[in-house]
């Protein structure tokens, strides 16, 4: 028996990526409500649960300091703001967007675009959000939470995408549908029942940005 041979060749096509620059305005507040690092010291030392004596003598919540431990900061006295957006939160929002949107997976998104740096700086004036919120306890048992919360904000996300894959114009019409069907923050339209942290694409001249 005799084989044949044949010349094989895979066609590789060659990746490369490009940035752009969007500027982002606040369409509706955005509330801000990271994990403390009181909250993060505790799931490392439980403090166990406290005495009727204590629950007496104590307060459940301290708003000032949860307002204070509620959003990321940049803690550098070189950076243009104080406060600050996880560059992933905008990420998933565009990945969240795709599945609404036909023409790529959430796993494709992924993979072809990210938002550059960790944390974003943001504009904006911080106010006090306190709420009630039910536990997911058997009873719902209500409780307080203390957030903050931006009336206002904006900030500028540098995104870098694959090419030939994407283009600047699908990464921008991705991001816009994602700040009108995902946003970002707490109770934010991805949830389903809030229309918090929404957000559109502006130009760098616009007035409100």
């Amino acid at each position: 028996m005799t084989t044949k041979k044949t010349d094989a060749s895979m066609d590789i096509i060659q990746l490369s990526t490009e940035t752009i620059e969007c500027c982002v305005l606040g369409k509706t507040p955005i509330i801000l409500n990271r994990m403390s690092e009181k909250a993060k010291r505790e799931l490392l030392l439980p403090r166990g649960r406290k005495t009727q004596a204590q629950k007496a003598t104590s307060l459940k919540h301290n708003p000032i300091e949860e307002f204070r431990a509620a959003p990321y900061t940049l803690p550098d006295d070189d950076e243009p703001t104080f406060l600050a957006m996880l560059s992933s939160s905008f990420k998933a929002a565009i990945r969240g967007a795709g599945v609404d949107i036909p023409g790529a997976s959430k796993a494709q998104l992924g993979r072809l675009m990210w938002v550059n740096g960790e944390r974003v700086p943001m504009y904006g004036i911080p106010r006090l959000h306190m709420s009630i919120t039910r536990s997911a306890d058997k009873n719902r048992t209500p409780d307080v939470r203390t957030r903050v919360i931006l009336p206002r904000w904006a900030l500028r996300l540098s995104i870098t995408y694959v090419t030939p894959q994407l283009n600047a114009k699908s990464v921008s019409k991705l991001l816009a549908a994602a700040g009108l069907i995902q946003g970002v923050g707490d109770w934010r339209p991805e949830k389903g029942s809030g229309n918090f942290g929404q957000f559109e694409l502006v130009s760098e001249d616009d007035a409100d940005y």
